[in-house]
């Protein structure tokens, strides 16, 4: 009788070596490429300025600049819209204006504030600093925050009841699926509450803040456990990575990200829309296009893990449907 067949150990080694290069390769092109990349193309901005001196703002910064030439309230409801990162006032008065906004994303800001300063200064000498919706440093930590935690938080609740059924042996039905999606959404709601008002009691707790908290926990949740579900353990290969895509992509504006990264992750990460839309209710623009986008984005998510985690499955089905010997089979006679 043969015993079972033994590969060298040093085979082994060679193959673990391979697999802990390949996980290096792959984490750093999700994280630090991305930050390492980072370079300003086409920023919007917009200014509000005589026609010729609007003219000579639009030759400068090269590529770097997107201008956008408009009247003083249209720039300012662009900045609102958040289709531009900041604005240059030169009119009217002999002092020139940067105006920023707290509910835009703090990268973008901070790359449009300089340039619009920098350019304010060869025109006009140093500019006023105007911020509409002013944010703390927690207001700007929050959003991003809050998207990571209920990602993560998410991830080891489903992680721990997939482990602790194959552990006892038992089978896990719909129902506890469902119940597991609602209890993380709600507990993690909590918990991002109670940071929010650690770190800063400003911070507005109302029902569109907290709203917007439990479905991006719930949605996140119904995800993760459809692909336990589908794949086992080994859906953690997918959203493991995906937990340090959020401070290296989500946490940046597409126009400072490599085209690269822009199309392959940022595009369609699931960190940006909860962040780009808790930052802006947590600074008081609940209409601003990105909380619509957040709301159906997150939707969308929700209901497509809900199906996945609730659908029936094949055995279940299977014994819903009547036995062929229990079925009624009419006989015709002739």
């Amino acid at each position: 009788m043969t015993g079972p067949v033994r590969r060298p150990a040093g085979a082994l080694a060679l193959v673990a070596a391979a697999a802990g290069a390949l996980v290096a390769v792959v984490l750093g092109f999700l994280t630090f490429g991305a930050q390492a990349t980072v370079a300003p193309d086409g920023v919007p901005v917009a200014v509000a300025a005589p026609p010729e001196t609007a003219q000579r703002l639009a030759a400068h910064g090269g590529g770097q600049l997107a201008w956008t030439v408009a009247t003083r309230a249209e720039a300012r409801q662009l900045l609102a819209d958040k289709k531009v990162y900041g604005v240059l006032e030169l009119a009217p008065g002999p002092v020139a204006t940067v105006v920023t906004s707290g509910a835009v994303n703090p990268a973008g800001t901070q790359v449009a504030q300089q340039a619009l300063t920098g350019a304010a200064t060869a025109l006009a000498g140093p500019p006023k600093q105007e911020v509409l919706h002013p944010v703390s440093p927690a207001g700007r930590t929050a959003p991003l925050a809050a998207s990571a935690l209920t990602w993560i938080g998410a991830l080891v609740a489903g992680l721990g009841l997939t482990q602790l059924a194959k552990r006892t042996g038992r089978e896990i039905g719909a129902g506890a699926r469902f119940l597991q999606v609602v209890a993380v959404g709600v507990l993690l709601t909590a918990a991002v509450a109670g940071f929010f008002a650690l770190w800063d009691s400003a911070l507005p707790l109302d029902a569109g803040v907290l709203g917007f908290v439990l479905l991006a926990a719930t949605a996140f949740a119904a995800v993760q456990a459809g692909l336990l579900r589908l794949l086992g353990l080994r859906a953690m290969a997918v959203l493991g990575p995906l937990y340090l895509v959020a401070p290296a992509v989500a946490g940046q504006v597409p126009e400072l990200l490599n085209p690269a990264y822009r199309a392959l992750l940022w595009s369609w990460t699931p960190f940006r829309f909860p962040a780009e839309g808790l930052r802006s209710l947590l600074q008081g623009v609940p209409g601003a296009p990105d909380v619509t986008t957040g709301l159906w984005v997150l939707g969308a998510l929700l209901a497509a893990g809900l199906l996945v985690t609730l659908w029936p499955a094949r055995s279940a089905r299977q014994e819903a449907e009547p036995h062929p010997a229990d079925r009624v089979v009419e006989v015709g006679v002739h």
